[in-house]
């Protein structure tokens, strides 16, 4: 068996004063602000509905709030189904759609659905929304199928809206994701870094 050993940066640095989890770290949003989880849904593969072996489908009911109920999560949220698309045809009037949505609402912590093959342009746009930190996921097999990502996938999103600094970020595979940095390498089906 091998030897494995991972060593984590420390965001907090060597101050042992100033941890995760108190009140004083500016490194983490206020538990205040994860009392109300804004979640705005806009379809994609985490939502889709297949009716054949064909591949006939569409883009069914938002399976976020039921997954989150199911998993008994310790906080409140709020589901704005804003839209029920592919993603590759979510258009520039959608992404402005989505904006003045986020804008409007009171919640800073805020999760997006999103299909995965136009996730990181709709972040882009999302970028310069002051005082609200942003996570976009979604899956790559419907919430509806065993052995989906569509779970972990929003797992790892909650943590990262409710630890990260206001700002917009990619929750995919298992990692948080800068959305200039990233992009979706559609033949091995993943995210991936770019320079």
């Amino acid at each position: 068996m091998a030897n494995c050993s991972i060593h984590c940066a420390k965001p907090w640095g060597s101050r042992p004063d100033v941890r995760p989890g108190f009140a004083d770290n500016a490194f983490f949003p206020s538990a205040r602000d994860m009392d109300n989880l804004l979640i705005v849904t806009t379809g994609g593969t985490i939502d889709k509905v297949y009716f054949d072996a064909k591949s006939d489908y569409q883009v069914g009911e938002p399976q976020i709030g039921r997954i989150l109920q199911e998993l008994g999560v310790a906080f409140r949220f709020h589901v704005i189904p804003l839209l029920r698309k592919d993603s590759l045809f979510v258009d520039d009037a959608d992404r402005q759609l989505l904006r003045a949505t986020i804008a409007a609402q009171e919640e800073t912590c805020v999760l997006i659905t999103h299909g995965t093959d136009s996730m990181v342009q709709t972040a882009q746009v999302l970028a310069d929304l002051p005082g609200k930190t942003i996570v976009l996921t979604g899956a790559l097999n419907p919430a509806r199928f065993d052995g989906s990502d569509a779970e972990f996938n929003i797992g790892c999103a909650v943590g990262a809206v409710q630890s990260l600094p206001p700002g917009v970020y990619i929750a995919m595979n298992g990692r948080i994701w800068d959305p200039r940095k990233v992009r979706k390498n559609v033949d091995a089906n993943r995210f991936e870094a770019i320079d």
